[in-house]
């Protein structure tokens, strides 16, 4: 019987579910292009969810048999946010904490919300420019090709092409725009949400599958770089 609490902070979205035995009991979302916030405000909302949720179903964190994150790849600021909720909560609670691949999330997203006739599901996250973080994973989500920073051109993905394939997430539209292939779907809609952790994160938990609360870090995939605004200099 495990009660988790889902946190995903890996983009602009940023939600909070909570989950038993792998089924959805609540669920919060912030969305900053649907409300108006400024983008970059989980330090602000993602306690609010937390505490919103606990309070709701009447439950304290101690109640809990365990916190999940989505650990990246993603935004630096986000998944430092959400890790550092994350492991404040179970040190406090004596929890433990699960990780779990934010490109493994939406591809179970996609799994469970599109037509199930793809070969391939490849969720993308935008990484700037013409960079993506993606991975390749089945119809069933098992992983074909681990995570990876990728600069796309019209080459990109050339050893799938008589595959069909699904590019999800909000790298997907600027990919459509270098590799057009019939057999080759793309869609935006799809993003890493903690309502599609659930399932994931009671596998994990059956599993033991564990971090280390003191050593954990998130999957940034890439070093931060810190740049000084325009305006500074």
């Amino acid at each position: 019987m495990a009660l988790i609490l889902n946190i995903e902070t890996s983009t602009d979205i940023c939600s909070v579910s909570l989950s038993k035995n792998g089924d959805i009991v609540d669920l919060r979302i912030d969305n900053p292009a649907n409300q108006g916030f400024e983008h970059g405000q989980h330090s602000r909302i993602l306690a609010v969810l937390i505490k919103d949720i606990l309070n709701k179903n009447s439950l304290n964190a101690s109640e809990l048999d365990a916190l999940a994150i989505s650990g990246g790849p993603g935004s630096y600021t986000g998944l430092r946010i959400g890790v550092s909720t994350a492991k404040g909560i179970c040190l406090g609670a004596n929890l433990p904490l699960i990780a779990l691949n934010t490109l493994l999330i939406m591809a179970e997203m996609a799994k469970e919300t599109k037509e199930p006739d793809y070969d391939l599901i490849i969720p993308m996250i935008d990484a700037r420019r013409m960079e993506v973080y993606c991975a390749v994973f089945d119809r069933n989500t098992a992983i074909i090709k681990e995570t990876e920073a990728k600069i796309i051109n019209e080459n990109s993905f050339s050893e799938y092409r008589s595959k069909k394939i699904l590019f999800c997430g909000n790298g997907a539209l600027k990919t459509e725009e270098i590799i057009k292939w019939d057999n080759f779907d793309f869609t935006d809609s799809i993003y890493p949400s903690a309502e599609f952790m659930a399932k994931i994160a009671n596998d994990y938990f059956n599993l033991q599958k564990f971090v280390n609360l003191v050593y954990y870090e998130p999957f940034y995939l890439k070093s931060f770089i810190a740049t000084i605004p325009k305006k500074m200099l």
